[in-house]
């Protein structure tokens, strides 16, 4: 088809006959079968009392187009009546609008509430429209009157019946008339102050408007005939259309880096699409002149989840594109990795890249032309799939004569700018925020603002277990947000529990998480609840600044309050509470965007909002190039995985007297699958400093690492890297530069265990304490009922202490309420005892949150593993180990919150049910553990581990731990260096 779009913008015109083709692609409520003919005849009535008695109706689409084509050109419209509960008519529909008749006129009728109204992101394949939702019996007289008079092109009226309006409370009459435009006025007008959400949306936002109306085709040649690929690809009537589907983002930033390249080497903004696989109707592949692929792997040679929906619909209509799709030209770029299932193994080969080349073989098929050869990115290469697609990339853009342009400008369809020039650019964590989180016509936030949430104690997230059904309904993904709340030390008083009770109640999903870094995070939180989430936990004076983000996290510290006096206890938290508040960014952007309201604060916004930009103290324009991780263990209690963190800081005590801390630099367990550039890495004590210089020492090592660490690549960005690439002793003699003074030399000290207290015990100040497992942190059921009671009774003196292994602590019971709190946890069946804690291996297992939720995560973890510890706790009790204190950990990818890596068995997903398995890691957190399996299922790991727990319960020194055990056995050699997690282990 030629295209007839005007010289002024048709994307309202697209926009809202998308609307009136999802009613019927997605299909009107059934209409009884008796009132159909009546409800025919009405609409009849209606167009002959307009266009005259002698009106040509027809009551099928094809009707209607053969009186079109058979009578005159300039005649009068023909109409076709047609039922909106046949959804089949939609494709019919659609090549009837294709066919250009002006004289068509095209009238659907709804019946029956709530109408569909669903966006359909497609542009059609016609010129000017008019379209009009009316209701019958109300005002379609004028809407009939409109379409009949309208010569310029097809007319399209979806008519409702009054029960079907009434029933439907976002119903919007609306029409839009390409004439108004001409004379200067709105196109779109509707009927009424009411405009329904997906409607308003569309107008409102270019962003999406623009997904519609970017499909244009390619215009006619002079001679009638569409010019070759070679006669000016770049010309701004062309059109490609770039899709991707990815789990990781990998892919989508390939083709949005393509699309950019496209529309900075001239092809016209309206000429280039970009989108998901999901998003794109099949049925429209036909009518592309060009269309570019990039395709990611998941699970076992899988398509990602917003990339199914298009193969299966492919495979399902292949028959209809047989000799269709000669006139298509494509090229694809598929993501793997060659050693995912195993070095050499035939999985790996079979599966890399294998949706890409799937798809690549089907279209070869259906007679689509080839553009350039298929490309291949492989994580294995030394810059992972990047070198792949810099080789591919280049011949693409050659052949659309793109490669003289520079990317860095234009649309921004993702992450073109990095994380430094948003950092930099943003006014100290600004950005776009206080808008971007009042615009209600969307659940998500811009890409650049998603970067900058994080250092406000958030995330966007989406539940990835509704993507596919939402990408189906054409509908975005169920955007919401993570919420951190920044909790030094873990504690908290009885009255900020039940506040935090009432406020996930409230505005999340119900439950409270407890996390690894000693604090609470909310999941579920809409957008329009943001800000009032903030201001509650504001009210209960705690906020969630740097929570997240590019800066100083949240402190931890040891719990566990049999460890050292009380006296002893609360000076450290002290301690813990002054390097957390010396090193807190000092923006007061936290404030402006999520606390200020009110038209009394208004005045006060804009003058902080317009005032020269504070710089920060300790962080600058730029902050940090990674998070900073900061934790204090108190010998002989190491439950913080003090050697895991950035920045440790290691109590040393000598007659209850609190001496100072050893320091210790370097720590940090996340890495990449099979990117041999990145591994885990524990810390290195670097000295020892005086109580009152810790504050000091803390901010000196985090400076170091803001001056010294990589800012050109964000996985080479953490103080572990600093220190493995320039050696612990240069990054001391740095920290010592900043702080003007040496460092002392470290002390002895001796780590003991890892656990959590379970059960009571009593300081000398006369209170008590009592250890609960709240399995995987979440807080939720019977938990949430009985914590909360023990809150109200212990308001006004008691509180609670997060723990580092996801537990909760209850602190501070004054005698006289020890037996009401022991009722409550027995009431509720809260565990707290050897007994109701079930076994050792389930006292110390930990888990990320990864599904639903968490967008880099590649299988289950929180809702899993308490099911494979069910498993393993049956052969833990026939070996005669159930109380035997086994840490197991778990996370749904190698970015490690769970700290897998330092368990002494740890799992990391690698597909949607299947890990690699970790052996040997101490029981004191001070030696990593080593890859022991890869690409093992449920089963798998049930039958490697049953043998070993055999031999460890008869073979087992006195004291030994399970680690130790597996070590000094064989199954794995020592992981004596973080540098080795890629060549030590023997599988």
């Amino acid at each position: 088809s030629s295209c007839r779009l005007g010289p002024r913008s048709r994307q309202q015109v697209l926009v809202l006959t998308a609307f009136f083709f999802g009613c019927l692609l997605c299909g009107f409520s059934a209409v009884a079968m008796a009132s159909a003919k009546e409800v025919q005849d009405k609409a009849v009535a209606g167009v002959r009392a307009v266009a005259g008695a002698e009106a040509d109706v027809r009551f099928s689409l094809s009707a209607a187009l053969s009186a079109c084509a058979s009578g005159p050109e300039d005649g009068p419209k023909v109409w076709a009546i047609i039922s909106g509960d046949d959804a089949s008519s939609a494709n019919s529909v659609l090549k009837a609008l294709g066919a250009g008749q002006k004289r068509l006129a095209i009238v659907a009728v709804a019946t029956k509430g709530p109408i569909s109204q669903l966006q359909v992101l497609r542009a059609m394949e016609y010129g000017e429209v008019y379209v009009a939702a009316a209701e019958l019996g109300g005002k379609e007289k004028q809407a009939i009157t409109a379409a009949s008079e309208y010569a310029a092109g097809t007319s399209v009226l979806l008519l409702a019946t009054s029960e079907a309006a009434r029933a439907d409370s976002q119903w919007t009459a609306f029409t839009y008339d390409p004439r108004r435009e001409v004379a200067g006025g709105s196109a779109f007008v509707a009927d009424g102050a009411q405009v329904r959400k997906e409607i308003q949306s569309f107008l409102a936002r270019e962003s999406l408007l623009t997904l519609v109306a970017k499909r244009s085709l390619p215009c006619e040649s002079a001679d009638g005939g569409s010019g070759g690929l070679g006669e000016g690809l770049a010309d701004a009537s062309k059109t490609v259309t770039i899709l991707y589907t990815s789990d990781t983002g990998h892919a989508e930033e390939c083709a949005k880096a393509v699309a950019r390249q496209c529309r900075n080497g001239g092809y016209a903004n309206s000429a280039v699409r970009c989108s998901t696989l999901d998003a794109f109707d099949v049925g429209a592949l036909s009518s592309e002149p060009l269309v570019v692929f990039c395709v990611a792997t998941a699970g076992k040679g899988e398509f990602p989840g917003n990339g199914r929906g298009f193969w299966e619909k492919l495979n399902a209509r292949a028959s209809e594109f047989e000799g269709k799709l000669t006139d298509t030209k494509y090229c694809m770029f598929g993501l793997g990795d060659s050693h995912y299932w195993g070095k050499g193994t035939e999985d790996s080969r079979i599966n890399f890249a294998k949706p890409a080349r799937d798809l690549d073989e089907v279209l070869e098929k259906l007679g689509a032309q080839r553009l350039i050869p298929t490309g291949f990115g492989d994580d294995q290469d030394v810059d992972q799939y990047h070198t792949g697609f810099g080789e591919w990339k280049s011949q693409l853009y050659s052949r659309l004569g793109v490669d003289k342009a520079t990317a860095s400008g234009g649309e921004d369809d993702g992450p073109v700018k990095t994380d430094e020039v948003i950092k930099t650019e943003t006014q100290q964590l600004r950005g776009t925020l206080k808008v971007a989180l009042d615009d209600i016509t969307t659940g998500q936030i811009p890409f650049h603002d998603t970067k900058l949430i994080k250092s406000h104690g958030s995330y966007q997230q989406d539940d990835r277990d509704l993507r596919e059904e939402r990408q189906k309904l054409g509908i975005e993904n169920a955007f919401s947000f993570m919420i951190r709340v920044r909790l030094p030390a873990g504690y908290c008083t009885a009255e900020q529990w039940l506040a935090m009770d009432d406020t996930c109640g409230k505005y999340a999903n119900g439950t409270l998480k407890i996390t690894t870094r000693q604090t609470w995070q909310l999941h579920g939180i809409v957008k329009r609840d943001v800000k009032p989430t903030m201001r509650a936990i504001n009210r209960a004076c705690m906020d969630t600044l740097a929570a997240c983000g590019d800066v100083c996290r949240n402190v931890m510290c040891t719990s566990n309050p049999s460890v050292c006096s009380r006296k002893l206890m609360d000076e450290i938290v002290g301690y813990t509470y002054a390097m957390h508040d010396h090193c807190l960014p000092r923006s007061g952007a936290y404030h402006e965007i999520f606390l200020m309201q009110g038209e009394e604060m208004a005045e006060k916004v804009q003058i902080l909002g317009s005032t020269p930009l504070e710089e920060e103290p300790l962080y600058g324009l730029t902050y940090l190039p990674r998070k900073y991780k900061v934790a204090v263990a108190i010998p002989p209690c190491n439950d913080v995985d003090v050697f895991a963190h950035c920045c440790g800081f290691i109590a040393i005590i000598k007659d209850d007297k609190l001496l100072g801390f050893n320091v210790t630099v370097g720590g940090g367990l996340g890495f990449t699958h099979n990117n041999q550039k990145t591994h885990p890495r524990l810390a290195d004590v670097i000295g020892f400093c005086e109580p009152q210089q810790a504050k000091y020492v803390c901010e000196a090592v985090m400076v170091v690492q803001r001056d010294f660490g990589d800012r050109t690549n964000r996985k080479h960005a953490r103080v572990k890297y600093t220190v493995e690439d320039y050696g612990p002793e240069f990054y001391r003699e740095e920290v010592e530069k900043v702080l003007g003074f040496k460092l002392g030399e470290a002390r002895p000290y001796k780590f003991e265990s890892r656990g959590d207290l379970y059960g009571w015990a009593k300081t000398e100040d006369g209170l008590w304490h009592c250890g609960c497992l709240v399995p995987i942190g979440r807080v939720k059921d019977d938990w949430r009922v009985g914590l909360r009671k023990i809150a109200e009774e212990l308001k006004g003196g008691g509180g609670f202490r997060m723990t580092c292994n996801q537990q909760v602590l209850i602190a501070d019971i004054p005698e006289a309420k020890k037996a009401t709190i022991q009722r409550i946890l027995d009431e509720h069946k809260i565990a707290h005892t050897p007994e109701t804690t079930v076994s050792g291996m389930r006292r110390n297992m930990m888990a990320c949150v990864a599904l639903p939720t968490c967008p880099l995560a590649f299988a289950e973890a929180e809702r899993y593993l308490p099911t494979l510890v069910g498993r393993l706790e049956g052969v833990l009790e026939r070996c005669g180990l159930r109380d035997r204190d086994i840490v197991i950990r778990m996370t749904g990818c190698p970015n490690s919150c769970g700290r897998p890596s330092m368990g002494e068995i740890g799992f990391i997903g690698k597909a949607p049910g299947t890990y690699n398995m970790y052996l040997g890691g101490d029981f004191i957190g001070k030696r990593l553990n080593t890859l022991f399996a890869e690409s093992i299922t449920e089963d798998q790991i049930i039958a490697l581990l049953t043998p070993m727990f055999g031999r460890y319960a008869a073979e087992r020194e006195k004291g030994e731990a399970f680690g130790d055990f597996v070590v000094r056995a064989g199954y794995v050699k020592p992981m004596t260096a973080g540098r080795l997690w890629w060549t030590l282990p023997q599988v």
